[in-house]
C-alpha cells in the first residue's frame, strides 16, 4: 500500500472518530440548545471519577459534623429536587436512571453543583446568607442540573485530553486507591474549579429556567436570584459560586429575554396541579 493511501485511510479514521466525538448531548426542549459538542472521554470514566470525588467530599463533611441529611432544610431541598428531576427526560432519556443523589452540607459557603449522573451538592450558606425561597433554589438547582444534563464537565476533559493537558491514563481503568483518588481530583478540577464557558452558562441557563418551569417554579426568580448575587458580589471577596459564573448584570439580561419562551410552560405547570 503506498504512503499516500496510508495517509488517506488514517486522516479518514480519524475524522470518523472526531464525528463520533461529536453530538448533542440533549435534546433542544422548548429553549432550543443544539451545539454540538465534543465528548471524547467516555461517560462512564467520567462518572465514575465525579462519584469518587462526590464521596470524598460527603465523608469528610460527614468527619467535621457538617453533613445535614434530614430536617427541615434538607426535605425542602428534596422536594425542589424530586420535581426537578421529573423533568429531566425532556432533554435526554438516559436520565431517568442515574442514581440521583442529594448532599446538603451545613457551610456559609455561596454554592451548590451538581456532578455528573446527578450528584447534587448545596451549601446551606447559600441558601441562608440570600434568604433564598424555592423558586430561587429551583433557579439554582435546575442551572446545576443542566450543566449535567449537558455534560459540560465530561466537555472540558475531553478537550483538555485531546490537548494533552490531562493524562492517558485517566482513560484507564485502575485497581489502585491513590492513583483513582488523584484522577478523581484532577478530573473535579475541570468540573467544579475550571469556570464554564460563556457558552456553557448560557446553555445551562436556558436549560436549566425550563426545567424550572416544567416543574412548576417560576423561571421569574431567576432574575431576583442573579440580582441578590450583584449584591453579594459587592463585598470584597466575591462568593465561590460567582468565582465560576459570569456576572449578574450579564446573566440578569440573558435570561429576561428566554422568559417569554419558558412562562408558558410555567403557567401549564400550575394550571395542572389545580
Amino acid at each position: 500500500m503506498s504512503i499516500k493511501r496510508c495517509l488517506q485511510q488514517f486522516a479518514t479514521a480519524m475524522l470518523a472518530c472526531l464525528l463520533l466525538a461529536c453530538a448533542s448531548s440533549t435534546r433542544p426542549g422548548v429553549v432550543g440548545v443544539t451545539r454540538q459538542q465534543f465528548l471524547m472521554v467516555p461517560a462512564d470514566a467520567v462518572e465514575k471519577m465525579a462519584l469518587l470525588s462526590y464521596a470524598q467530599q460527603n465523608q469528610k463533611a460527614k468527619e467535621e459534623g457538617k453533613l445535614i441529611s434530614s430536617g427541615a432544610e434538607y426535605e425542602r431541598l428534596d422536594r425542589i429536587a424530586t420535581r426537578l428531576r421529573r423533568q429531566v427526560g425532556i432533554f435526554r432519556d438516559d436520565t431517568r436512571a442515574w442514581q440521583w443523589q442529594l448532599t446538603l452540607i451545613d457551610a456559609p459557603v455561596i454554592n451548590a453543583t451538581c456532578a455528573p449522573g446527578g450528584k447534587i451538592t448545596f451549601y446551606t450558606g447559600i441558601i441562608r446568607k440570600l434568604a433564598l425561597d424555592d423558586h430561587e433554589i429551583a433557579a439554582i438547582m435546575g442551572h446545576e442540573i443542566a450543566h449535567a444534563l449537558r455534560e459540560h464537565g465530561r466537555e472540558r476533559i475531553s478537550q483538555a485530553y485531546a490537548q494533552n493537558i490531562l493524562s492517558g491514563a485517566a482513560m484507564i481503568a485502575t485497581n489502585s486507591s491513590q492513583q483513582q483518588i488523584a484522577l478523581a481530583n484532577q478530573f473535579s478540577h475541570y468540573l467544579f474549579t475550571l469556570p464554564n464557558s460563556r457558552q456553557n452558562e448560557s446553555e445551562a441557563d436556558s436549560i436549566g429556567l425550563e426545567l424550572a418551569a416544567r416543574a412548576g417554579y417560576n423561571p421569574a426568580a431567576a432574575v431576583t436570584l442573579w440580582k441578590k448575587m450583584a449584591v453579594e458580589s459587592g463585598d470584597k471577596t466575591p462568593p465561590q459560586f460567582l468565582s465560576t459564573h459570569p456576572a449578574p448584570a450579564t446573566r440578569i439580561e440573558e435570561i429576561t429575554t428566554l422568559l417569554p419562551k419558558v412562562m408558558p410552560l410555567y403557567e401549564a405547570a400550575l394550571k395542572s396541579h389545580l
